[in-house]
């Protein structure tokens, strides 16, 4: 049951709804069983009036402490630390007991329902105290298991990932072989007054040379990936002339650093299919790689369509897809996507 309100899921609130059912049930019974025999005659097992006359008011007034405490813990804080998350409890647990106990008895009396008097209200802040200990207990528990079963499908789906990829990569080792000596071959062939052709073949071989060398190896320096992602771009442009600019802005002492290959190409190659391509103007591409608190910080902006609908925008290519997940394996980080104003995506992350 997927239906939520107030972003809570129904089955959720039925779980936790049914558990005070039980339990009130449960406390109904006992105070019935343990009444004599000759005052039963006006109290029934079986009766809606007397089970709220005993115990509904007062796990009514449970339920509802309860949702908001729990709300608060594992709904609108969800993102806090654990330890942040447990202190709340040492508010939630003496405000649970005081509605439960004192709320329950003015409640009690204002309507004429009977409770627990003397020594015996004692039962009224055990009971609640016991029951806030074990219900949070399990729902700290079932969280955690909710999580670590999220993570072992999440590393379960890397490893596969990273298993089609291996394959892919041992597959097409022998294409950009190939492909890199035609070309070289078709350069040679190519007259010299053809200077341009020659050019954009070198360059095209180039491309398929370095890609070569990202599937043999983990990182490369940032001067390598940008060098690769000048000669993709320059590429297009022959294709686009002045309707694509291209703008890059990296400072020098940065270039000797290493990053994984084939990072960059994916999110440009993303600019220009689905922000620059579709405009008959055509549009700019801005690449902005900055250096802050020791991590690089890296921009991609395009002046393109944009894209309305950001959280599907990983469905867009498998390059996209397969660039999230490699930044979330090596560096917990992930790509971000934002408008670029006044038009067009940015798109945003760190390493």
């Amino acid at each position: 049951m997927n239906t939520r309100i107030f972003n809570i899921k129904v089955s959720e609130i039925l779980a936790f709804l049914g558990w005070f059912f039980v339990l009130s049930v449960i406390y109904h019974a006992t105070i019935w069983f343990n009444t004599p025999e000759e005052s039963r005659s006006s109290a029934r097992l079986f009766s809606i009036i007397d089970w709220f006359d005993n115990a509904g008011l007062q796990y009514v007034i449970m339920f509802v402490v309860a949702s908001v405490i729990w709300t608060v813990v594992f709904k609108i804080c969800k993102h806090w630390k654990l330890w942040q998350r447990l202190l709340l409890h040492i508010v939630g647990l003496p405000l649970f007991v005081l509605c439960s106990w004192k709320l329950f008895y003015i409640i009690c009396e204002a309507i004429g329902f009977r409770h627990l008097g003397g020594s015996g209200q004692i039962w009224d802040i055990y009971i609640p105290m016991l029951i806030y200990l074990i219900q949070f207990s399990l729902l700290h528990a079932y969280e955690y298991y909710v999580m670590n079963q999220r993570k072992l499908q999440y590393e379960i789906e890397l490893k596969n990932t990273a298993l089609k990829s291996e394959l892919s990569a041992i597959k097409a080792q022998l294409n950009p072989h190939f492909l890199y000596n035609v070309f070289n071959t078709i350069n040679a062939s190519v007259p010299k007054e053809m200077e341009d052709t020659r050019e954009m073949i070198a360059e095209l071989s180039d491309l398929f040379r370095y890609q070569l060398k990202a599937s043999r190896e983990d990182l490369v320096t940032l001067e390598e990936e940008l060098n690769f992602v000048k000669k993709y771009l320059k590429l297009e442009q022959r294709r686009f002339e002045d309707r694509l600019q291209i703008d890059i802005d990296v400072a020098d002492e940065l270039l000797s650093r290493k990053i994984p290959p084939m990072l960059l190409q994916p999110l440009v190659e993303n600019s220009v299919k689905h922000g620059i391509s579709p405009l008959v103007q055509g549009g700019k591409i801005t690449i902005s790689i900055h250096e802050k608190n020791d991590k690089l910080i890296f921009e991609i902006n395009d002046t393109g369509v944009g894209v309305q609908n950001k959280e599907r925008i990983l469905n867009l290519g498998v390059g996209l897809s397969n660039t999230q997940k490699r930044l979330q394996k090596m560096y917990n980080s992930s790509l971000q996507f934002s408008d670029n104003l006044p038009s067009g995506l940015k798109v945003y992350f760190e390493l």
